[in-house]
């Protein structure tokens, strides 16, 4: 499952990234040719905000309207609260209305030496995912829906003592020129349902938008709602904001620097997210599918559970280690 549908190593509160739009009639056309659906006046309409991904009955594939809202959202300033600003990667938190304990975070990060491309596969590439992204359990996909959108897993660690979470989430891309957007949400597959070992969370809207800066640089923004499932201590949120989503950044950034010489070793061609036709997954039918609602899932209340000694000192690997040996 490729970088995008994780809902990221430092993803919301559980473990937890400016030019207008340019949403012209060539990303229309481009949206048409990978087979989205276009709403009839959707291109020519300015975006009224983010349409809520869970408020729908049945699952869809993104249309061109919800990449230009994702693009809005990830621009927007108002509302939103800034934690953390330093070498380059800015975060912020903004809590939702309708449960204040629900946050938003948004991070960007300028990437120097890294073209918008490369920083594009390295999220779609699920193979090195692996080797950098130290908080992953397990992650895979299941299914091809069209040729930009598939349905996949992903599991992750969470700080200690809080238990870890996994998603099932329906992912789409989609080019833009020379920035990209891919996005997530939560879905249920028939053949994978919650696991004992693990809280199911929600995603009810995650992704990135990729802006390319020139030849050899890009922003990059990554913005997640997530419902972690769960009653979270304060301090989840405050260390996911200070302090594991920054990280998470700086190694996302590492990660892409040693990435063309890695891939050069690792099927160098191998790219079916540029390529669908090398897709080896099986078609899934989008009826086999259905939305994965947070209020049809388990809460666990984990607001009184402590930070542990081995978090505080951001030891034992995860998010407070750095080492890069896997990257080669």
């Amino acid at each position: 499952m490729g970088g995008p549908r994780k809902v990221a190593s430092a993803s919301a509160a559980a473990s937890t990234l400016s030019e207008p739009p340019r949403r012209t009639q060539e990303s229309g056309t481009r949206t048409r040719a990978l087979g989205l659906p276009m709403e009839k006046s959707a291109a020519s309409t300015e975006p009224q905000g983010p349409r809520p991904v869970l408020g729908r009955d049945s699952v869809q594939v993104p249309d061109d309207q919800d990449f230009r809202s994702f693009r809005s959202e990830c621009e927007a300033e108002e509302g939103w609260n800034l934690t953390y600003s330093k070498a380059g990667v800015s975060v912020w938190v903004q809590a939702v209305e309708m449960d204040r304990t629900l946050h938003k975070i948004k991070c960007r990060m300028e990437c120097r030496d890294v073209p918008a491309e490369t920083l594009y596969d390295v999220l779609h590439d699920i193979e090195y995912r692996k080797k950098w992204d130290s908080n992953v359990i397990e992650t895979f996909d299941i299914a091809r829906l069209t040729v930009n959108a598939d349905v996949g897993y992903y599991s992750w660690r969470c700080p200690k003592p809080l238990k870890n979470r996994d998603v099932i989430t329906l992912r789409s891309w989609l080019p833009m020129g020379t920035d990209y957007i891919i996005m997530n949400y939560s879905v249920k597959h028939p053949k994978y349902p919650p696991r004992k070992d693990l809280v199911r969370a929600v995603s009810i809207q995650t992704g990135y938008l990729i802006q390319s800066t020139g030849p050899k640089s890009c922003v990059i923004t990554y913005l997640a709602q997530v419902d972690p499932k769960g009653s979270l201590p304060k301090w989840v949120v405050n260390k996911s904001s200070q302090f594991l989503a920054p990280k998470a950044m700086k190694k996302m950034y590492k990660a892409c620097v040693k990435y063309p010489e890695w891939k050069q070793k690792h099927q160098p061609h191998f790219k079916p997210w540029l390529h669908p036709e090398q897709s080896p997954l099986p078609s899934l039918a989008l009826s086999e599918l259905s939305v994965q609602h947070a209020d049809s899932l388990e809460n666990i209340d984990e607001s009184a559970v402590t930070e542990s000694r081995e978090e505080r000192t951001g030891g034992a690997g995860g998010e407070g280690s750095d080492d890069d040996t896997s990257l080669t």
